[in-house]
């Protein structure tokens, strides 16, 4: 039988998986509407891809705001106005017809209601209710990405087939408002009050308290070293992850059997979440994110030859390699975050490093278009990433936090 404490930290968990899948998979589906939206209007891939690039942005960006009001007024307020954010920026979508209005609605509005529902919040909720586990339930909780991939990219890519992408968004944005009241009605109270042993430091009544805080984590070799690992490999992650299905599309697979392929990495992601984290304890934290860090490269490569020799094989060998670890550096870099800067303001500090996710997310993505439209082909991009990639290692051996 299990005890309150462990049920409420069960309960922590499964909520934030939820409201992650919610966010990051809805979010996600913009890789199915990318063609339409080009087709649709004829604009060129790089302006289509600038309305994922200020998603992005907004959601990096919008870190330390988030951070700060979960710290200010709990996850309660800040979940409720990610999923009123995303759900009616999808349903006012279909009423766009202009690319400042996308970038509007599904980009702005979407990047911080997203922000909302992702890393920053669950990833400094789930910290106050595991420890000896916290990479297990990292893993876990980011997951979610993989699953909305699994999901709901199929299901945007179905919907898009059968009703036209302006209802397919009206379909999608009313999901995500409906369930706004059952996860208003959680309670949140508890959810945040942590475990005893784990809870948050009483803040102090002056604001110079906080601003030593913030300080003190500015200063800190870890907190540019993992601003730096989010930007250098959202720069690379981004600069494909965007363009996959139209590449796919473009190379020879049918659209559906390019939006399931990368949709089915969403099996695959959660479970390299974990193997990732179970390394962790077995060969070390440094050694189970190089390792994951070169099975993407890998996959890079094989995405790059799918243009060269189209295969369902080596498609599948891709979607296992870049799929499967995807995210799988997530978990491990905010547990390292979590134990940096444990304490009543770790939300906020958080947000501050995840603006390099934001930047670089922002970047790769308008990259990738741009360098698509200039050198009409995807080898200049595929060229960006792996180098940026690369760059996102090198902290893990300059920084001394990073090393250990």
């Amino acid at each position: 039988m299990l005890d309150a404490s462990r049920r409420t930290a069960l309960g922590v968990l499964a909520s934030c998986f939820v409201l992650g899948l919610a966010g990051r998979g809805i979010g996600e589906t913009f890789v199915v509407f990318v063609l339409p939206l080009s087709h649709g209007f004829g604009w060129d891939r790089a302006s289509v891809a600038s309305i994922y690039s200020v998603s992005m942005l907004a959601n990096g960006l919008a870190g330390p705001m988030v951070g700060r009001l979960f710290d200010r007024s709990g996850p309660r307020t800040v979940y409720v106005l990610g999923l009123l954010l995303v759900g009616s920026a999808m349903s006012s979508a279909p009423y766009a017809d202009a690319l400042w209005q996308f970038r509007l609605c599904l980009g702005l509005g979407v990047g911080v209601g997203t922000a909302c529902l992702g890393n920053v919040p669950n990833s400094t909720l789930v910290s106050r209710w595991f420890k000896s586990h916290l990479a297990t339930a990292m893993s876990i909780v980011y997951s979610a990405f993989g699953i909305g991939i699994l999901t709901l990219v199929p299901l945007a890519q179905l919907l898009n087939q059968m009703l036209g992408w302006r209802t397919a968004y009206q379909w999608l944005g009313a999901g995500v408002l409906a369930v706004t009241v059952p996860i208003a009605l959680l309670p949140w109270r508890r959810f945040r009050a942590g475990r005893a042993d784990l809870a948050p430091r009483a803040e102090g009544p002056t604001a110079r308290a906080d601003v030593l805080s913030i300080a003190h984590a500015l200063r800190h070799p870890g907190f540019w070293g993992l601003f730096a690992v989010f930007w250098f490999t959202s720069v690379g992650m981004y600069t494909v992850v965007v363009q996959i299905v139209a590449y796919l599309v473009e190379i020879g697979f049918p659209p559906m059997q390019a939006a399931t392929a990368w949709g089915f990495s969403g099996v695959l992601l959660p479970i390299g979440m974990l193997v990732v984290g179970w390394l962790d304890g077995v060969i070390g934290r440094r050694a189970s994110v190089l390792l994951a860090y070169g099975v993407t490269l890998f996959g890079m490569a094989l995405l790059w030859l799918l243009s060269r020799f189209p295969s369902v094989w080596l498609l599948g060998a891709f979607v296992v390699c870049f799929g499967g670890t995807l995210g799988s550096r997530g978990p491990l870099i905010s547990a390292i975050a979590m134990r940096l800067f444990r304490g009543g303001h770790a939300a906020t500090i958080f947000g501050m490093i995840t603006i390099g996710s934001g930047l670089g997310a922002a970047l790769g993505s308008w990259l990738g278009g741009s360098l698509h439209d200039w050198t009409h082909s995807y080898d200049a991009g595929f060229a960006l990433a792996f180098t940026s990639i690369v760059c996102g290692i090198v902290p893990f051996f300059t920084i001394a936090a990073l090393r250990h």
